[in-house]
């Protein structure tokens, strides 16, 4: 036998498992596709302890809410940043000119509403007694020195 068929002849196992690979290989990669089957109950019991939501609403009776607890409910998300014009919380330079004019002023404006803000800052369930204490409070955060009426 010449050498050149010596040769041929050890190649042709591999010109064999060349085509035996490739169809493997596409075989594997067509399952790839797929998109795998998943059984939603079994997702969402493995996801429930990190991804469960308990909402917690604790109802304060009208009339028993602290002027802190009105601001931190109603008044602190125009009066924190100052959107719509709205005096910013601790700012004395903003609140002077509406100090000046007394707690009763300031309290008729909480109460009747004042350019963007609506009358009680939209909480329609403050007592009159709570609107006083809120105003008071908001007020002293920027140096009045006002009384909150006591929480009876």
């Amino acid at each position: 036998m010449s050498e050149h068929c010596a040769t041929r002849a050890a190649q042709r196992p591999l010109s064999l498992a060349l085509p035996v690979v490739a169809v493997v290989a596409a075989s594997l990669l067509a399952g790839c596709g797929k998109p795998p089957e998943v059984d939603p109950e079994v997702t969402a019991s493995a996801i429930a302890p990190v991804a469960r939501i308990e909402l917690k609403v604790e109802k304060v009776a009208a009339g028993s809410r602290t002027g802190e607890q009105i601001y931190n409910a109603v008044c602190t998300a125009c009066h924190a940043t100052g959107v719509l014009g709205a005096p910013t919380t601790g700012d004395a330079g903003q609140w002077a000119p509406r100090l000046g004019k007394g707690l009763d002023a300031l309290v008729a404006s909480v109460t009747n509403g004042l350019n963007a803000m609506p009358p009680k800052g939209g909480a329609t369930d403050l007592t009159d007694a709570e609107v006083v204490r809120a105003t008071a409070y908001l007020a002293n955060t920027a140096g009045a020195g006002f009384t909150e009426p006591p929480v009876e």
